[in-house]
């Protein structure tokens, strides 16, 4: 799971936050994607990034990754915020804000029934957040959502998305899916969105 925009509700904001979710049972096959993108770079590009991003890619590669993305089975959902409508009493409660965005689009993901009680589910969320007690906080309250909802067998783990090529593949996806709503371009996004199958629009 990874993130698109931001929290702040500043001129300079980004209009739009979002998540976006990508389920997969062998993620060794969304890593390769990144690995062959990667090794066809440059060397020059390989040498100045240790990670891809799609915001620092030409649109030759961001089309080809998420062209290999729509190849494979895969689900992808995602759940959008839209700031404007956020009650300005809540501007100063970004974390709470950003945990109840996460918290609905895990809420739809068992709602689908595309998991059930029964699996193994390990999530892997980028760690942007490096304050301890923030990052302990959203663990304790996504694990105590899931486990609610009977998901015994789930765990959460933030990590750099340096150190996941899987990370790497969502960040492309909801690059692509932001793009949609807050510059209102849809070329890349339609390259997946057959995959798509949620995308649930916060205070429309």
């Amino acid at each position: 799971m990874d993130e698109s925009g931001d929290m702040g509700f500043s001129d300079k904001s980004s209009k739009w936050f979002l998540f976006t979710l990508v389920v997969v049972e062998d993620v060794r096959k969304i890593e390769k994607i990144i690995k062959k993108a990667r090794n066809g770079l440059k060397k020059k590009y390989k040498r100045d990034y240790s990670e891809l991003h799609a915001y620092n890619c030409d649109d030759i590669t961001r089309a080809k990754i998420l062209s290999k993305i729509a190849d494979l089975n895969v689900v992808i959902m995602t759940t959008i915020l839209n700031k404007k409508k956020v009650h300005v009493d809540l501007h100063n409660q970004k974390n709470y804000l950003y945990t109840y965005t996460a918290n609905i689009i895990l809420n739809r993901l068992i709602d689908t029934k595309i998991i059930n009680t029964e699996q193994q589910i390990s999530l892997v969320v980028d760690r942007k957040d490096t304050k301890k007690n923030l990052r302990e906080n959203f663990i304790s309250q996504i694990t105590n959502a899931m486990h609610k909802h009977k998901h015994k067998k789930f765990s959460i783990e933030l990590s750099a998305s340096h150190n996941e090529k899987g990370l790497q593949v969502v960040d492309f996806i909801s690059w692509a899916i932001f793009r949609k709503y807050e510059r209102g371009d849809f070329e890349f996004y339609e390259i997946i969105r057959s995959k798509i199958i949620d995308e649930k629009l916060l205070f429309p």
